[in-house]
């Protein structure tokens, strides 16, 4: 019988991934900066319209204005963390799923026991298991 566990992805701080962890926050800074731009465009042209009420309307965008403007300080608390990182550390980058084969006789804390894969530059450099 096979069973899926969680597998922890850790990577080794090196110029080269801090540069493009850091090219990744200011990217998606941008996009959350010019969807801002943009529900301020559509909020415009809708109070121009009839319809729903200017205050509805203002109510309604200024609540999606504020979750991306949220999502923007925690990106620059991210960048500021990251500027701080020091090289040859190693930082949790996400978990994925792993198919572990489960027989008769197998040992279930073994089984269970946590893994780590650590890569360095997008190399796999150890399995801990």
């Amino acid at each position: 019988m096979n069973i899926i566990k969680k597998v922890v992805i850790k990577q080794i701080v090196t110029e080269k991934s801090k540069e493009k962890i850091y090219r990744n926050f200011h990217d998606h800074k941008l996009r959350l900066e010019q969807e801002c731009q943009q529900l301020l465009f559509e909020k415009r042209k809708l109070q121009h319209k009839a319809g729903s009420t200017k205050q509805e309307i203002e109510q309604r965008f200024q609540q999606e204005i504020n979750n991306r403007k949220e999502k923007i300080k925690l990106l620059d608390f991210k960048i500021s963390q990251l500027e701080t990182l020091e090289l040859g550390s190693e930082i949790t980058e996400k978990e994925v799923d792993a198919l572990v084969e489960v027989n008769v006789g197998s040992d279930w804390k073994e089984i269970m026991e946590k893994q780590v894969i650590v890569i360095k530059d997008d190399v796999v450099i150890r399995i801990d298991e």
